[in-house]
């Protein structure tokens, strides 16, 4: 199997520095607060101006976006009207002149899943997905002067913190709870001022980045200026999950299916007898099965849900019949691929689908996919002129390719 090379990633190096210096001293472990993350600041990502002309003149719908006071979820109905696409009635759209002004009472704008619609955070996201391999969603926070959004709590996923505009006092303490699962916990009365020292107590500049592992307790507050920060969430998979999958596996197991016996709550000691029974059982399956099967599945798992991304596609539709011997072709920016011969069959995983070719077409597909880029006229000693067309204008149908300008 083969995907496209993530040797460099940007992204993972404009968050974290070294990755693999990230890696070790830091993911899942402790925080990191790194200065000058970005030089030039995160405008590119998302800007303040961006954010309004959002709110302003797309008439996003909720759950797309959503507003918090005092660490509290604002009603729907307090910052969105209703109105009609078509013929059919909406009630949640955005109100822009009701948002702006509950931000201007100190509320907090909450932009949600941004990688979904926002081109440079589609691309950024994409970028740190083939690094992690574990998605990534994108939210930003704009929060007025003097305010807060969410009090003390923690996330279920590792996040980093993307300063963009304005200020932002971040206070990041010990795990909350060893290893945190389910969704976003508020902690309770009484946990709201952790009288611990923090580890991380600092004031984030645009351009700066800090890394909140999982579990791990923060709040944070603007100070006289306003901020817009972006959360990226990486929402790992854990061993809780795979293990889960592995004694999966058992239900198919006749011995697995079976009733408690008759009056077994009446019988601890003979439930406990007959469970220890079922253990041992359960031991000797887990000792046959094919773990190498269970973590490719995982892995194709990941890679089936990242479909090419295809910005530029309906261009590169209209002008398919002009791609020719001499075409330069190059593989897309984020797309991603896996290919394996079985059965004398070629697949090539694109994602969101599978091709199956003849197994012969191989030599040929990976001259087109592992250049940086390529002309059909390259594939000569592969296939004939007709063939090496039909190839490849079948994968800038599909998305994976598409024609480049010569420089």
């Amino acid at each position: 199997m083969a995907t496209a090379s993530t040797s460099s990633n940007p992204a993972i190096e404009r968050c974290a520095g070294d990755p693999a210096a990230f890696v070790r001293d830091h993911w899942a472990k402790a925080p990191l607060l790194r200065r000058g993350a970005g030089p030039d600041g995160f405008d590119d990502l998302l800007s303040l101006d961006d954010v309004d002309r959002i709110l302003s003149t797309t008439s996003p719908r909720a759950p797309a976006f959503r507003m918090v006071k005092d660490g509290k979820p604002l009603p729907p109905s307090a910052y969105t009207r209703s109105g009609r696409m078509g013929s059919v009635p909406l009630s949640d759209l955005a109100d822009p002149g009701r948002i702006f002004d509950q931000f201007h009472g100190g509320a907090t704008i909450v932009l949600q899943s941004l990688q979904r619609y926002w081109a440079p955070l589609t691309a950024f996201s994409r970028q740190l997905e083939l690094f992690l391999t574990h998605p990534v969603q994108v939210n930003a926070y704009l929060t007025p002067p003097a305010s807060r959004g969410l009090g003390v709590h923690h996330d279920t996923h590792d996040v980093f913190v993307l300063q963009v505009h304005g200020r932002k006092l971040w206070q990041v303490w010990d795990a909350a709870v060893p290893f945190p699962l389910g969704h976003q916990k508020q902690l309770p009365p009484g946990a709201e001022s952790p009288t611990e020292a923090p580890q991380v107590d600092a004031e984030l500049a645009p351009g700066d980045c800090l890394y909140v592992p999982r579990g791990f307790r923060h709040a944070a507050r603007t100070a006289e200026t306003a901020s817009l920060h972006l959360t990226v969430g990486m929402l790992t998979r854990n061993w809780n999950d795979l293990l889960r999958e592995v004694v999966e596996l058992a239900t198919e197991e006749a011995w697995f299916r079976e009733s408690l016996p008759v009056g077994f709550a009446d019988d601890p000691a003979g439930l406990e007898a007959a469970l220890a029974e079922r253990v041992e059982e359960l031991r000797r399956f887990l000792d046959k099965v094919d773990l190498a099967k269970v973590a490719d599945r995982a892995g194709r798992r990941f890679w089936a849900n990242r479909p090419p991304p295809l910005e530029g596609q309906l261009r590169a539709l209209l002008s398919l019949d002009d791609v020719g011997d001499d075409t330069t072709l190059s593989r897309r920016p984020g797309a991603t691929w896996r290919l394996s011969v079985s059965g004398g069959r070629l697949q090539l995983l694109l994602g969101d689908r599978t091709l199956t070719m003849p197994a012969t077409l191989e030599p040929a597909v990976r001259r087109l996919l592992e250049a940086d880029r390529c002309t059909p006229a390259e594939l000569a000693g592969h296939l004939d002129g007709p063939s090496r067309l039909v190839l490849a204008r079948r994968l800038v149908r599909e998305g994976l390719l598409r024609p480049t300008p010569v420089d």
